[in-house]
């Protein structure tokens, strides 16, 4: 490293503020160090984003196929480095609106650095740990549907206000309500794997939720925490709104078929369907409405009685 020149206006200031070089145990330091400061990724995932982001000047890549491959080359890198890196969602149209709101100039890469920074701190965001784009980005989606549902749901909840007649939060009793009936409805499942969806419409959209969890023969079932939490928000506004709502149950257990079970939200409570209803919304294409075959070591059971305490409503 090249050292600082005297001036010779006053040795004693200059040696006061020279910039020692650094040495190799500095740099060894400073990379031990890096090796502990996480990173962030924020990723284009189709061709439509992609090309959002190619009228900026100073964005650097023309093909979405190249760009993708030297994603996944400097994630190689960074884990080859000892790093924990996470990979989020980079949305062009929420990066505009964030530099607008910020005063930042959108054309920058350090504007781009800072937007992928708050997105990480408050978005859906996956975990390199070595895996092929092909499988990180469907499950990074996932997640930021996942996000955006539970983000919505909130806010509707929110929006409810108090019962005119008792006074109490609407959206929050419907969420403890939600809550109540899913630790029901796992208690009552027993062991096994276990895979539920809730459904329900709202004014703008089909809000959907999906909850992945297992219990042995012995101890309660375990389950993600921040899932649990948005399968029970997404059923809460069923509750709230008083709309068509629907859970169905898909259990897996050794040596046995998967059993089907379902139910439909009536009045805050889960109301079995029978196994002729629970066969059709199971073997019926959500969007076309058109018959789905059948899948082969199924069964199609009748929903169970949860034993679930009666509902308080609210309006």
């Amino acid at each position: 490293m090249a050292q600082q020149k005297n001036t010779g206006h006053g040795s004693a200031p200059n040696a006061k503020h020279r910039i020692k070089p650094s040495t190799k145990q500095d740099i060894t330091l400073r990379r031990a160090l890096r090796r502990e400061a996480p990173s962030t990724v924020g990723l284009l995932v189709d061709a439509q984003d992609f090309a959002a982001m190619r009228r900026y000047r100073t964005f650097p890549f023309d093909d979405h196929a190249t760009y993708l491959h030297q994603v996944e080359g400097l994630l190689k890198s960074l884990a080859a480095q000892g790093m924990h890196t996470t990979v989020a969602l980079f949305d062009p149209e929420d990066y505009a609106d964030f530099c607008a709101e910020s005063a930042l100039d959108a054309d920058t890469s350090a504007s781009r650095s800072r937007f992928t920074t708050e997105i990480a701190a408050a978005g859906a965001t996956v975990a390199y740990t070595g895996q092929s784009l092909t499988d990180l980005i469907p499950l990074l989606v996932s997640r930021a549907v996942r996000q955006a549902t539970w983000e919505y749901a909130t806010l509707l909840l929110a929006d409810l206000g108090a019962c005119a007649e008792c006074g109490q939060d609407i959206g929050r009793a419907a969420f403890d309500r939600a809550s109540h009936l899913l630790t029901r409805l796992l208690e009552t499942a027993g062991p096994g794997t276990h895979h539920l969806v809730c459904s329900t419409p709202t004014e703008n959209d089909q809000l959907l939720a999906v909850l992945h969890t297992h219990r042995d023969a012995t101890g309660p079932a375990r389950l993600d925490t921040s899932e649990g939490a948005e399968f029970a928000t997404v059923l809460a506004v069923a509750i709230a709104l008083e709309t068509p709502g629907g859970v169905v149950l898909r259990t897996s257990t050794p040596d046995s078929p998967d059993r089907v079970h379902g139910w439909r939200l009536a009045y805050g409570a889960l109301a079995p369907l029978t196994a002729g209803e629970v066969f059709n919304a199971y073997c019926t294409d959500a969007e076309t409405g058109e018959p789905v075959s059948p899948e082969s070591g199924v069964e199609y059971s009748a929903g169970f009685d949860i034993g679930a305490d009666p509902a308080e409503r609210h309006h």
